[in-house]
């Protein structure tokens, strides 16, 4: 009996030192963990808990300083109950939002404000045949993810200064905005400029993991032959130079495209 009692008190005891490293279990310890799922991105000057910690530089895969983080982890995270809060600050990258979820691919943001100059992205990805460039904002509400797609969204998204860079020209934009919302994987939003910019467009979308369709009409504001020779690849130009934009793509699209 005694022999039992005493190797029960000592489970006990293992099991207590156990749970006392974890909740108060140092940041510094679980960076090789973290590396190796942060895709070569790479924490430095790390200090606090795993549960409340910061880092004074994070590094992106490039080597680049990206700024400074702080982070809260629930410990029902142990529980396989994930809620963290981030606040990453940098020169050309701000982010600060709320993730609930077992995993980031099925996980809720919210609270989600992001500033990211789109230099940060190097040389992709394309958008519209061209490399993006200026300063995107966004401010979201709610994201809900599931299969790392955005089931549900309420976003405002602000693309300053934006500029593409294409074999051909380099095209400024100006300042677009677009407000996009998604319920069941598929995400709508109507798309416009700022109405003093050397491109004037308005155009409304939609996304799915099976299709996209992108309706718009759009035109230079003054003499913009390189703006207006780009515009006139995506549509029909009518007599004013305006460019009509009817657009659809996607597996949806191209099993329709095949139907007799």
């Amino acid at each position: 009996m005694k022999v039992w009692r005493s190797a029960f008190m000592g489970l006990l005891g293992l099991f207590i030192i156990a749970s006392a490293l974890l909740w108060f279990l140092p940041a510094q310890w679980a960076l090789p963990w973290l590396h190796a799922r942060l895709n070569g991105v790479h924490l430095q000057d790390v200090s606090g808990l795993v549960w409340d910690g910061r880092a004074g530089q994070v590094l992106s895969a490039r080597g680049e300083n990206l700024g400074a983080l702080q982070w809260q982890l629930s410990r029902r995270a142990l529980l396989g109950d994930n809620r963290l809060q981030v606040a990453l600050h940098g020169p050309r990258i701000d982010f600060t939002g709320h993730m609930a979820g077992k995993q980031a691919t099925e996980a809720t943001w919210t609270d989600v404000q992001m500033r990211i100059d789109l230099d940060v992205l190097g040389a992709g990805p394309l958008l519209l045949g061209g490399v993006p460039r200026g300063t995107l904002h966004v401010t979201a509400g709610s994201i809900e993810l599931r299969g790392g797609w955005p089931w549900t969204l309420d976003t405002q998204v602000q693309w300053q200064g934006a500029v593409l860079l294409t074999r051909q020209a380099h095209l400024p934009l100006g300042n677009l905005q677009a407000d996009l919302r998604a319920g069941n994987g598929v995400i709508e939003g109507h798309l416009q400029d700022d109405g003093h910019g050397p491109l004037r467009i308005d155009g409304h979308l939609q996304l799915s993991p099976l299709a996209r369709r992108f309706t718009a009409v759009a035109a230079p504001r003054g003499r913009q032959p390189a703006l207006q020779t780009w515009l006139a690849g995506f549509g029909a130009v009518d007599a004013d130079g305006v460019t009509h934009i009817d657009y659809s793509g996607g597996l949806a699209a191209a099993i329709r495209g095949k139907q007799p």
